[in-house]
This record gives C-alpha cells, structure tokens and sequence, in this order.
C-alpha cells in the first residue's frame, strides 16, 4: 500500500502557493515530485526513514541504493557531509548544477540510513533551478530525491511523465514545466583520486578542467558506492541466518511481527513493512555491537518493501571474500 492511499495525487502550481503546500507536505513526511534541471525528482525528507521507506514502495525499488540528497546552498551541504579538496573544488566551479559529489558523512547529519543505504559516504546536490531551489529552502532540510518514475522506467523531464507513472503513490507533483537539462545530474566520488561514477548534465571534460587531471573511470581504481551503479551494502560483521524462526544458542535475533520475545530487536512488531524498512541498518549495526556469535532472521514477507528489505538482507548474508 503506498503513502497516498485512497488519495489522490494533488498538481501544485509553480508559484509561491504551491512550493509552500509542497514543502508542508515534505515536513509531513510526504512524498512530492519537484522538478530540477535535470529531472523531476521524487522527494521525501531525507532525516525521516518512514519518509525516505516511502520512496521506495512508489517506485517499486527492488533494492535500498543509495538516494541522492538535494539541499538548498553549499553552506548546507556542508553540513551533511565533509567537502574537501577536489570535493570543494568542483562544488565551487558546479554548484548549483548538474553534478552530485559523494562525499564522507557526516555522523551528526541526522540522514536516515536508508539514504545512505548504511554507508558511510553520501551523495549530495544544489539543483540549478529556481523553482527546486525555492523549494528546498523553503523545506529547510535536506530531501533525498531519486528521479520521480517507476524503477526501470525512463526518467520523467515533465509533469504530466510522473503522473503517468506515480499517479495515486504520491501526495503531489510541482508542476514547473519541462525540465532544462533532461539528463541525470554527473556522480563524482573517490579519494584521493576522484572517480567518474555516473555520466550525466556536467561533461566529464568540464570537470578535468577544474581538477587539473583525468577523472578515474570505473575499475581504474577503488570502487566507491554511489547512486546510480550497483551498491556495495554496508554488512554487519557478523554472519547473518535468514528465514530463521528461532535463534539458536548464541545468536541474536532480528525479529519481524508480533510475539517475537528472543533477545535482540523486532524490526516492526506490528509487522509494518515501512516501519521495518525504516529500522532495517539502524537494528543490523546495532546487532553487531552486541554480544554474538551471529544474528538469526526472521521471514520477511516478499511482497512490496518486503522484496528490498529482503534483498539488503541476502547482501548483508553472501559469503565474505
């Protein structure tokens, strides 16, 4: 069930009436289509993992990637995640702009994990457009934003695209017309060197200039998860068992649903797949701290959030190299 049922999807206007309904919505933990330069980009509120959990289940994401996160001025970006060196540098010459920099996050950011998807680093933009730009600071915090289409669907660079795709999932679209650009924001990440993770708006030539140095390619060096290229999950250190239905001597328990008394956490014991999806990596590294020899699973239904959170959980369990 998505966020908006038994709703329908509200069309904003691109005005002041709209971006201040539009960025209500956001701080109620609601989902809203803005547009970009590059795309229309789904928002949610990037510090709530209820909101962020919506996400997913609108897009029928098979997988917690990564999400890039929008804000307002480089000022708050740097509040999120740590911007040095070549880092900075391209954020003065590109932002606002087409170009998300995966940078260190910071502890105290306050991002869910989903946004993240547990990692360490975080992907981070200020859209070169008036209307996104209004919006974002209108909200006041930083919104987590894949593009705002079906998973595996072509990205929508107009109003009436998202509604074609998400109509009835979401709680409103900003209707500012086609967008400029039409193609996803340029992903650089990697230190010391930086990496071309993601072609897109800012030509990799451009971004050479500035750094004085080619731009390492994908398999030239370290990988770094991003959005927009298969994610290197965060696992716990302990091995995990799944589709348990009690744990065995030693273990910890990650339960799922009511009457789950073993010692460990319950992911949801209402049995919420949004409020399990929510919890997913806070609980899994909170395992891990505890002592264990290893953390038994309980079945998690396959259906809607339940096939992502079961595909983070069969990553967080393949065998270590």
């Amino acid at each position: 069930m998505t966020e908006t049922a038994g709703r329908q999807t509200e069309r904003l206007p691109g005005d002041a009436a709209g971006v201040a309904r539009a960025a209500a919505l956001l701080r109620e933990g609601r989902l809203v289509a803005f547009p970009t330069e590059t795309v229309y980009g789904l928002g949610a509120d990037a510090r709530s993992g209820r909101a962020v959990a919506a996400i997913y289940a609108a897009k029928a994401r098979p997988r917690f990637n990564p999400l890039i996160v929008h804000v307002a001025d480089a000022a708050a970006a740097a509040r999120i995640g740590r911007i040095e060196g070549d880092a900075a540098r391209l954020a003065d010459a590109f932002w606002p702009g087409p170009l998300t920099l995966v940078v260190p996050l910071r502890p105290e950011a306050g991002l869910s994990d989903l946004v993240t998807a547990g990692l360490d680093t975080v992907g981070l933009r200020v859209p070169d457009a008036p209307l996104a730009g209004a919006l974002l600071a209108e909200v006041g915090g930083p919104v987590a934003a894949p593009s705002a289409n079906p998973s595996g669907r072509v990205s929508p660079t107009t109003a009436e695209h998202v509604f074609e795709g998400l109509s009835g999932r979401i709680a409103a679209v900003l209707d500012g017309g086609p967008c400029q650009v039409g193609l996803e924001s340029t992903i650089v990440g990697g230190a010391p060197d930086p990496l071309l993770l993601r072609p897109g708006g800012v030509p990799a030539e451009a971004l050479e200039a500035v750094l004085g140095r080619p731009l390492l390619r994908p398999g030239e060096g370290a990988a770094v998860s991003a959005p927009g290229q298969l994610a290197s999950h965060y696992a716990p250190s302990k091995p995990l068992r799944l589709d348990a239905d009690a744990p065995r001597a030693g273990e910890l328990w990650l339960g799922f649903g009511p009457g789950e008394a073993h010692h460990g956490l319950n992911l949801s014991e209402a049995g919420d797949l949004g409020e399990a999806a929510a919890n997913l990596f806070a609980h899994l590294r909170a395992l891990d701290a505890m002592e264990g020899k290893g953390i038994a699973v309980a079945r998690i239904p396959r259906t809607g959030l339940g096939a992502a959170i079961a595909d983070r959980l069969a990553r967080a369990a393949a065998p270590r190299d």
